[in-house]
């Protein structure tokens, strides 16, 4: 059987549902279909957080934050550090610097996309 996958799920992703060796929490579908979800999401929330920041006048980091409470809130369809992981991909889409509230230490502050 022939695995047909195609898109390339980057590493700082990967961490978030690996062990120390490497290997996944989850089974491949779920790491595949979870990895589609974030990706998802951050290309859906460019437009909105780049209005909100022109329209509006609200600073890019602020947006940023603003966007990482609504995906931890409690309707949450992503978990804490996939959250921290689609606001770090949201800054590299939309060309802003990464969120400075994750931290430096935070695995979705590493090479998102």
């Amino acid at each position: 059987m022939s695995d047909d996958y195609q898109i390339e799920i980057p590493p700082s992703f990967q961490a978030l549902h690996t062990n120390a060796r490497g290997r996944l929490l989850i089974s491949l579908a779920e790491f595949r279909s979870r990895y589609e979800l974030c990706e998802d999401l951050a290309q859906h929330l460019t437009e909105h957080c780049r209005s909100v920041h022109v329209e509006i006048g609200v600073d890019e980091q602020e947006v940023l934050e603003r966007c990482h409470r609504g995906l931890v809130g409690p309707d949450a369809v992503v978990s804490e550090a996939e959250a921290g992981w689609v606001v770090t991909r949201l800054a590299e889409l939309l060309d802003w610097p990464s969120p400075a509230f994750l931290g430096p230490n935070d695995p979705a502050a590493d090479d998102a996309g």
